[in-house]
C-alpha cells in the first residue's frame, strides 16, 4: 500500500512591471517532497506586465533558498518573468544583466549594497510623533534606547531570517532618521548580490507586514531637512583588489556615463541627490578619497593600502540591484579592459 506523498510550499517571487518602480509579487505552489521547482504562470494583466486578452506569463525559478517563515523543507524561489514565446519580458532586468556579467567575468567583480529602508505606521515614519516632529537628527544613528531606536523587534526578526535563509547578508545597523535602517548584502557577485538583496527585500516586507508596518524604499521618505534613503553600492574587480591605479581609472570612467547611471539608479533620484545631506547633485559628478557628499567616495583606508574598492553613493533604496551591477560593470570593467587594467 503506497503512503501518503509529503508535500512543501514553495513560495513563488518575481518582480512586476509597475512603473517607475517594480514591486515584488509572490504566490504558494504546492509540490511533492523531491520535485523539482517547475516553471509556472500567472496573470500578467494584474501585475502591469500583460494586457487582459493575452494575460499569460511565465515563471522561470533561477535561486531559492529555505524559506525561513514556514521553515520545515519550504522554499522562496525567486523567478524571471518570460513571455509565452520564450523570451525574457520587457521587465525582466536580470536577463539584461546576464550578458554583460558574462562578458566581463574573468574581472571577478564583488559587489556589496547597502540597503536603507524606512518603517512607516499609520501614514508617517515609526518614531514620528502623530503631531509635529521629532527632535532632529543626530542621536538615531547607530542609536540605542527607546527614544532613539524604533522597530528593532523587525530589524532583528529580519537578520536572522535572512541568515537561516542562507542569504549573504553582512551586517545591519539603524540610520540617520528615526525609523530608518539598513542591511547589507555582500560580497557577491552582480548577480548573485542582486538575487539575495530582492529575496531580502522580500523578507523584510512579510515580517513587517506580521507587526502592521510598512518597510518603504522611498529614496526621500520624510521631505524637509531628513536624510533621503539610498543603497550605497561598493564596487571591485580584481585588478582594483591588487592595486589603486584601477580604482581611480573606474572612477574616471563612471564620470563619462553620468546619464545613463542616473537613470539606472532609481526614480525620484533628483529628490534625494541635492548636495545635502551627505550627498552630491545628481547633475554634476565628483570622487574623492573619504568624501561621503562626492558622488563616488574610495574609502580613507583603501588609500592607505593602495588597494581595495569605490562606493558609488548614488544608487536610491528602490534602485534595481541588476539594473545597478549592469552598469556598474558594463562602464567600469570596459574602462580596466581598455586601459589593460585586468
Amino acid at each position: 500500500m503506497k503512503g501518503p506523498t509529503l508535500t512543501y510550499k514553495a513560495e513563488y517571487i518575481w518582480i512586476d512591471g509597475t512603473e517607475p518602480t517594480a514591486k515584488l509579487r509572490s504566490k504558494t505552489k504546492i509540490l511533492a517532497d523531491g520535485a523539482d521547482l517547475p516553471t509556472w504562470g500567472f496573470d500578467g494583466s494584474s501585475t502591469n506586465q500583460a494586457p487582459g486578452d493575452s494575460s499569460d506569463c511565465v515563471l522561470k525559478p533561477v535561486f531559492s533558498c529555505p524559506d525561513p517563515i514556514r521553515g520545515g523543507d519550504n522554499k522562496l524561489v525567486l523567478c524571471e518573468v518570460y513571455l509565452i514565446d520564450g523570451t525574457p519580458h520587457p521587465s525582466n532586468t536580470r536577463a539584461k544583466l546576464l550578458p554583460v556579467a558574462e562578458q566581463y567575468a574573468d574581472q571577478d567583480s564583488w559587489f556589496g549594497i547597502e540597503q536603507e529602508y524606512t518603517f512607516f505606521q499609520a501614514g508617517r515614519p515609526l518614531g514620528f510623533p502623530v503631531t509635529g516632529f521629532p527632535a532632529p537628527q543626530g542621536p538615531y544613528y547607530c542609536g540605542v534606547g527607546a527614544d532613539e531606536v524604533f522597530g528593532r523587534e523587525i530589524v532583528e526578526q529580519h537578520l536572522d531570517a535572512c541568515l537561516a535563509a542562507g542569504l549573504k547578508i553582512s551586517g545591519i545597523n539603524a540610520e540617520v532618521m528615526p525609523g530608518q535602517w539598513e542591511f547589507q548584502v555582500g560580497p557577491a557577485g552582480p548577480v548573485e548580490v542582486a538575487d539575495h538583496l530582492w529575496v531580502a527585500r522580500w523578507l523584510l516586507y512579510r515580517i513587517a507586514e506580521d507587526h502592521n508596518v510598512a518597510a518603504t524604499l522611498d529614496p526621500k521618505p520624510a521631505k524637509g531637512d531628513w536624510n533621503g534613503a539610498g543603497a550605497h553600492t561598493n564596487f571591485s574587480t580584481k585588478a582594483m583588489r591588487e592595486g589603486y591605479a584601477p580604482i581611480i581609472t573606474a572612477a574616471e570612467s563612471l564620470g563619462e556615463k553620468v546619464k545613463e547611471h542616473i537613470a539606472a539608479y532609481g526614480y525620484g533620484i533628483e529628490e534625494r541627490l541635492t548636495g545635502l545631506h551627505e550627498t552630491a547633485p545628481w547633475s554634476e559628478y565628483s570622487y574623492g578619497v573619504s568624501d561621503r557628499g562626492a558622488s563616488v567616495r574610495i574609502p580613507w583606508q583603501v588609500e592607505v593600502d593602495q588597494k581595495g574598492y569605490l562606493e558609488d553613493r548614488r544608487p536610491n533604496a528602490n534602485c534595481d540591484p541588476y539594473q545597478v551591477t549592469r552598469v556598474l560593470v558594463d562602464t567600469c570593467c570596459a574602462a580596466l579592459e581598455k586601459a589593460g587594467q585586468v
